[in-house]
């Protein structure tokens, strides 16, 4: 099964500033409904109108005709944990702390408080959570944003330093070829990569590697603890942006997407990774059997902390599903939206430019 799936879009999705106030009033009305595992197994485009969808990679999926039993047994009665009672899940995202209603204005310091705790172990829960694969799907990202010298890069919620690390190892790469091949020393070196963080702790280890990988001294590295809600940077001065595995955290999306779009210059791309839903039958029921049964166990065998990866299942369930996102992106003033999904569904790329 390949770990990129790509389909077309189902159902036009307008883009573009003019569309903002009628797409934003969508979303909100949306936003109360629950939301479990939906989405397309797709990358889309939001500019075409095809007629249907279809899934590739997990048609001929060989599971024992016992494991798929079990699987669906346990998600299903994972599906009735989840539903009852059915209000509690009907606040909205900037509300929600997993599947729990919190305050709005408390939800940012609990969020602080579950990084917090998980900083030290960071790195090695997500390689054993994902099997290693997060490393592949991050390069997939760093792929996507075509990085070059002279660029000025804003990483997002980006405190651990890997998507920054892999942009200035591109930004290095050609800087070398370029100088190989025409010997030419006149290219750009004021290369800004900025990581941005709202928690210390999480940039703390983010120089910590950067020291451990010879870029503490690199001067294209800055880093800014700051609030992906409103950014501190000045407006169009960023080439490019990403946001991986923190957006589904924040407590208003769209500021997050407002500011994005406000620092980025004209052209410049929004690039974001995020858990996303699954929605193919069986490999969802297994999903979700892992995310709900194995995840937290793991976190508390590991670090002692299960009540962290249950906030951490929990929030992926409650983030919007793929194509409300990308509506959302759209909204926030962003053309060619569109998404991939790597493995059925469970990370997601969306991209949108800024014309």
């Amino acid at each position: 099964m390949g770990l990129y799936q790509h389909q077309t879009a189902v159902g036009p999705v307008s883009s573009g500033p003019c569309n903002r106030g009628e797409n934003r009033e969508r979303a909100r009305e949306d936003e109360d409904r629950p939301e479990f595992g939906v989405g397309s197994g797709t990358a889309v485009e939001f500019e075409s109108n095809p007629s249907g969808k279809r899934d590739r990679g997990f048609d001929c999926l060989d599971v024992p005709m016992a494991v798929r039993a079990a699987a669906r047994s346990l998600s299903s009665n994972l599906r009735k944990r989840m539903s009852a009672p059915a209000a509690a899940l009907l606040h909205s995202h900037a509300t929600s702390f997993g599947f729990k209603e919190v305050r709005e204005e408390d939800k940012s310091q609990m969020v602080g408080d579950v990084f917090t705790k998980v900083a030290s172990n960071y790195d090695l829960m997500n390689d054993l959570m994902s099997a290693g694969l997060h490393r592949l799907w991050k390069d997939r990202l760093v792929s996507k944003l075509h990085p070059f010298p002279g660029m000025s890069h804003l990483d997002v919620a980006g405190g651990t330093g890997d998507i920054a690390f892999r942009i200035l190892e591109d930004i290095n790469n050609l800087r070398r070829r370029a100088l190989q091949d025409a010997n030419d020393d006149n290219l750009p070196d004021e290369t800004r990569i900025y990581v941005c963080d709202i928690n210390p702790n999480m940039l703390t280890v983010g120089k910590k590697r950067a020291i451990a990988r010879g870029f503490g001294d690199n001067k294209s590295l800055v880093w800014v603890e700051g609030d992906a809600e409103a950014l501190k940077f000045e407006s169009a001065s960023m080439d490019g942006y990403t946001i991986a595995f923190g957006i589904r955290n924040v407590t208003h999306i769209e500021k997050v997407l407002d500011e994005a779009y406000r620092v980025l210059k004209r052209g410049g791309r929004f690039l974001c990774l995020e858990l996303s839903h699954v929605d193919i039958p069986i490999f969802k029921d297994i999903y979700d059997f892992y995310s709900f049964s194995v995840i937290p166990s793991m976190g508390e065998f590991v670090s002692g902390d299960r009540e962290s990866y249950q906030y951490l299942v929990e929030s992926i369930r409650r983030f919007p599903p793929q194509e409300k996102f990308a509506s959302m992106i759209a909204d926030a003033g962003f053309q060619m939206v569109e998404y991939e999904n790597l493995v059925g569904g469970v990370v997601a790329i969306h991209s949108g430019l800024k014309l």
